[in-house]
C-alpha cells in the first residue's frame, strides 16, 4: 500500500505531521532547559504546561474537526491543514531564533489544533480510498508510522540547535504540504452537514452520535485508555531510569526506541494474525499481556539494585535484571501495537460514512479525557508518597480490568 496513491501520500503526511509535533515540543523543551534564554517557568512545569496547552485544543475544536471533515471534501481540509502547518513552523523558526518561550507555546497551541483537525480525517478517509481488506493493513502502518515518526521527532529535537530544528521543521512541513496534493478526492458521503460552532453543543452532538454503537463506544474507550496509559508510561521514562534505575539521559532514549520500535511491530503484526481481517479477537488477550507486562515492570524495577548513578547504555546493560527490564517494556509495547490496530479499524469501517469524522472527533475528546484523569491520579499517587513503579503497577492492574471490559466486544466483522 506504501506504492499506491490512495494511500501513500496521506501515510506521508500523517508522518510528517506527528515528527513535527515532537520536533517542536521537545525542541521547546530543551531551549528551556539547556539554552541561553530563560523562562519564569522550571523544566519539570513547562513540561506539564505544555502537555496541557497541546492537549486543550482536543476539548475545545475536536467537533468542530468532526463537524468539518464530514461536511467537505477531505482531501481540501488536509491541505488546508497542511499549508496552515507551514506557516506555524514559519513562526516557530522565529520563536527559536530569538528564543522566545511565549512564541513557542503559541505555535505549540497551533499545532495541537492542527492535530485536532487532522485526527478525524487521516482515519475517516481510509475507507473511501481502500478496501474493506486492506483497513487493517492500512491501520497498522499509521499506528507503527506514528509512533515512529514520534520517536524521530523526539531524537532530532535532542541531536539539533533548536533553531537548526525549526529549520528542520519549516522543510519538513512544506514536503507535507506537497504529499497532500497527491492525496486522491475524498467528497463527502450522504446529506450536507450543518457545523454547530457552538463548542459545548457540537460535542454534545458528536458524543451522543458516537454512543449509538456498542462496538464504537468500546473501541473508543480501549483507544483512550491505550493513549492515557501510554502517556503516563512515557512520561514517567525519566525519573524513572534516573531515580529508580541510577541511569543516564541515553537509558531513556533507549526506552523511548524499546517503547517505539516494539509498538510498530506489533501494530504491523496483528494485520498479519487477522490476515486482513476487521476483527476484535486480539484485543482482550492484547490487553491482558499489556497488563501483565505492567505489573512485572513495576515488579523487575522496583527489586533494581542501584550500583552506581548516571549508568550508560552499556553499564546499564550489564547491570543485573536490565534486561528483564527491558523485555518487560517490550512486551507492554508489542501488546499495546496489536490492541490499538483492531480498535481503530473497528471504529473506522463500524460508523456510517456520514457520522466518521464526527465519532473520530470524540474519540479524540475521550482520549483527552482520560488521559486527564489517569495523569491527576498518577500525580496524585506520587504526591501521596508513591514511587514510580508503583504508579506502573497501578496502570497494569487497571490494563487488566480494561481486558475484562473488552472481552464482551464483537470478535468478528462481516461487513
Amino acid at each position: 500500500m506504501l506504492t499506491k496513491r490512495r494511500f501513500a501520500p496521506l501515510f506521508v503526511v500523517q508522518f510528517l505531521g506527528a515528527f513535527n509535533d515532537n520536533v517542536l515540543k521537545f525542541a521547546l523543551l530543551f531551549l528551556a532547559n539547556f539554552g541561553a534564554h530563560h523562562t519564569a517557568l522550571s523544566g519539570e512545569m513547562l513540561a506539564t504546561v505544555s502537555t496541557g496547552i497541546f492537549i486543550l485544543p482536543y476539548f475545545l475544536f475536536s467537533a468542530i474537526g468532526g463537524q468539518t471533515a464530514d461536511a467537505i471534501d477531505k482531501r481540501i481540509l488536509i491541505r488546508w491543514v497542511k499549508a496552515a502547518e507551514i506557516a506555524i513552523m514559519a513562526v516557530a523558526l522565529l520563536g527559536f531564533a530569538i528564543g522566545s518561550i511565549a512564541i513557542l507555546l503559541v505555535c505549540l497551541f497551533l499545532m495541537g489544533l492542527h492535530s485536532t483537525i487532522f485526527g478525524p480525517v487521516k482515519y475517516s478517509i481510509l475507507p473511501q480510498h481502500l478496501g474493506h481488506h486492506e483497513m487493517m493493513g492500512a491501520t497498522g502502518l499509521i499506528e507503527a508510522g506514528t509512533f515512529l515518526a514520534i520517536l524521530g521527532g523526539q531524537l532530532l529535537a535532542g541531536v539539533l540547535a533548536p533553531w537548526e530544528a525549526g529549520v528542520a521543521a519549516t522543510a519538513l512541513a512544506c514536503v507535507g504540504f506537497l504529499a497532500s496534493l497527491a492525496i486522491p478526492p475524498a467528497p463527502p458521503s450522504g446529506r450536507l452537514h450543518h457545523i454547530d460552532w457552538n463548542v459545548f453543543k457540537g460535542t454534545a452532538d458528536i458524543i451522543r452520535t458516537a454512543s449509538r454503537d456498542r462496538a464504537v463506544v468500546l473501541s473508543i474507550l480501549g483507544i483512550s485508555w491505550f493513549f492515557a496509559a501510554g502517556a503516563v508510561l512515557v512520561s514517567e521514562f525519566a525519573p524513572l531510569v534516573s531515580g529508580t534505575l541510577g541511569g543516564s539521559k541515553a537509558v531513556v532514549t533507549l526506552f523511548l526506541l524499546v517503547f517505539s520500535t516494539a509498538i510498530a511491530a506489533g501494530s504491523l503484526t496483528v494485520n498479519r494474525l487477522l490476515r486482513g481481517e476487521v476483527s476484535a479477537r486480539y484485543v482482550p488477550l492484547s490487553a491482558a499481556l499489556m497488563g501483565a507486562c505492567m505489573i512485572d515492570l513495576w515488579a523487575s524495577t522496583h527489586g533494581f539494585q542501584v550500583r552506581a548513578a548516571g549508568l550508560d547504555i552499556a553499564r546499564f546493560f550489564a547491570a543485573a535484571g536490565s534486561w528483564h527490564i527491558l523485555i518487560g517494556l517490550a512486551g507492554i509495547s508489542f501488546a499495546g501495537g496489536m490492541f490499538i490496530v483492531p480498535l481503530y479499524a473497528i471504529l473506522s469501517t463500524t460508523t456510517p460514512p456520514a457520522e466518521r469524522s464526527r465519532v473520530i472527533a470524540a474519540n479524540n475528546i475521550a482520549n483527552s479525557l482520560v488521559t486527564v484523569v489517569v495523569v491527576i491520579v498518577a500525580t496524585a499517587m506520587i504526591a501521596l508518597g508513591s514511587d514510580v513503579p508503583g504508579v506502573i503497577g497501578m496502570l497494569g492492574v487497571a490494563t487488566l480490568g480494561v481486558a475484562l471490559l473488552l472481552r464482551g466486544m464483537p470478535r468478528r466483522d462481516t461487513a
